[in-house]
């Protein structure tokens, strides 16, 4: 069977997948550095064992979406939701990544809509942001194509050193 034919199985992430998912987190913070607000070096003071206690204490309104592949995570989504009470009706999307190999198969589309799906459920939750990098068309098009849409562009929304992007703020408003 071709790579391209092999099931993606798409599911919570638990505490059993906290090693793969520390793994899957540090490759992307490796792979694509402007697409993420945390560095590989903050992400190593962090354990596997940290991943699986937070991922243990974790309620509905926070979660991992992954993406598997024979038992091999190669896509994660998280999403959190505000805490305030002013705040409660909004989630951030988070942490959207599909391993370079397996790109090009709709992975981060199908991560994209089970979030989107469970973050509907939410009691309260009215709308879901994110952040992206102006300069990066691909998946600024998936969640146009979800339907978000622009509510601005924060200059110099990420700096790596001496070098900084911009980063365009998205919402998706929830159908009351």
């Amino acid at each position: 069977m071709s790579a391209d034919k092999r099931p993606v199985e798409i599911r919570l992430f638990t505490e059993r997948d906290a090693q793969s998912l520390w793994d899957l987190r540090m490759l992307a913070l490796e792979t694509d550095p402007w697409s993420f607000g945390e560095s590989p070096e903050e992400l190593r003071a962090i354990s596997a064992e940290d991943f699986a206690a937070r991922l243990r204490a974790g309620r509905a309104e926070n979660f991992i979406v992954g993406a598997f592949e024979e038992g091999a995570a190669i896509g994660m989504i998280g999403c959190y939701q505000e805490v305030s009470l002013k705040r409660r009706h909004k989630a951030w999307i988070w942490g959207v990544f599909v391993a370079p190999a397996t790109r090009g198969r709709g992975i981060a589309k199908s991560l994209m809509q089970a979030a989107i799906i469970r973050a509907k459920k939410i009691p309260g939750l009215e709308m879901l942001l994110l952040t992206v990098a102006v300069d990066q068309p691909a998946p600024r098009k998936l969640y146009q194509s979800l339907g978000f849409r622009s509510i601005g562009v924060e200059p110099r929304g990420l700096k790596i050193g001496n070098e900084a992007k911009d980063e365009e703020n998205m919402v998706l408003e929830f159908e009351k």
